[in-house]
């Protein structure tokens, strides 16, 4: 594919006028580099998203006939991107000065570099990480997503103690610079997600293909964060669950997936009971019914899981802790 930008800046939106209006501004402000388009890739809205982006003339637009979720969204809009390096952006993160130039420059310097991200902070508390990425995403034992700067409902204070640049499991769908042929090659975002963990699950495929991966701390941008799903919601809930499950069983090797299973039975159920008693019944049902449609789509991915791990160069990725942060976090009162 031959490419006719250096970056693409690809906002997926949904129903957000009012973040469009509030945060494209600042992307058009703080992104003057030569060779790189801005581009709205609108998922069948039915508010006045549209009307709002071609107030900007700048900014090109591709318009969806509806919305396709998180995942086949962007790999419908990532069909007309012709640039080297694309950015998923959310419609709700606010970038800031010199936000995208360390993230290409890294990129540049680092050819086998597939994906970095920027310092994730949070829109609303503004000194501390932002839950959806904070300085680096990260992965446990027991392939629970977590980052650097914030385990489980902990959250950091940035006071500049992760500024260094490190190699990440993941890089948050918040705001990802990707190579965009990289993203092709790998398949992109399972459809079948819908939305959650799609990025997490893109990402483990490209480090078994042979691609590292980088946060950048010395960009940063301000997340609002459960923009179209809030953090407590039910079916946000069901997703996570479910889409972890399926994740492990396409990329996860053959002498770790029984083990791996077995635990998340337990620690999975558990939760369940948690949130019961702690009043939230609709998500504690939500994690029964993740589980439950779990085994109902498992023999569906079975070719998934086939050709990823024939393809895989690196069958287990070194990113991936020798920790468990449900044993850290709850037996040894670990926070980081």
């Amino acid at each position: 594919m031959e490419m006719e930008k250096k970056c693409s800046i690809v906002i997926l939106n949904w129903n957000g006028a009012d973040m469009l209006r509030r945060y494209l501004p600042v992307v058009i402000e703080h992104t003057r580099l030569s060779n790189t388009e801005i581009v709205v890739a609108d998922n069948g809205s039915t508010d006045n998203s549209l009307a709002v982006v071609q107030s900007f003339p700048e900014v090109r637009v591709i318009v969806l006939d509806r919305n396709y979720g998180f995942a086949e969204g962007y790999n419908r809009a990532l069909q007309d991107i012709r640039a080297e390096y694309t950015v998923l952006l959310n419609s709700d993160v606010e970038v800031t000065g010199n936000w995208l130039q360390p993230l290409l420059d890294y990129m540049d310097a680092h050819p086998d570099v597939a994906a970095t991200m920027p310092k994730i902070r949070s829109a609303v508390h503004r000194d501390r990480f932002e839950h959806a990425g904070a300085a680096g995403g990260l992965m446990d034992m027991l392939i629970y997503p977590y980052c650097r700067g914030r385990i489980l409902s902990h959250i950091d204070k940035d006071e500049g103690q992760f500024d260094t640049v490190i190699p990440v499991f993941w890089t948050t769908g918040a705001c990802m610079c990707v190579r965009t042929g990289v993203y092709h090659q790998t398949g992109g975002l399972d459809s079948d997600f819908f939305a959650h963990m799609e990025e997490i699950d893109l990402c483990w495929r490209m480090q078994c293909r042979g691609y590292r991966l980088a946060c950048i701390p010395q960009s940063t941008v301000y997340h609002v964060g459960g923009g179209s799903l809030h953090y407590e919601s039910p079916r946000k809930t069901y997703l996570n669950f479910r889409n972890c499950l399926l994740m492990i069983y396409k990329n996860l090797p053959k002498h770790r997936l029984l083990y791996v299973y077995a635990m998340r039975c337990l620690l999975d159920y558990l939760a369940a009971v948690h949130l019961l008693l702690s009043g939230q019944p609709r998500n504690a049902w939500a994690v029964c019914r993740a589980r439950w449609d779990f085994w109902r789509m498992k023999s569906s991915y079975k070719q998934k899981r086939k050709d990823n791990l024939q393809k895989a160069i690196v069958p287990y990725p070194e990113t991936i802790a020798k920790r468990s942060i449900i044993v850290d976090y709850y037996f040894r009162g670990m926070r980081q």
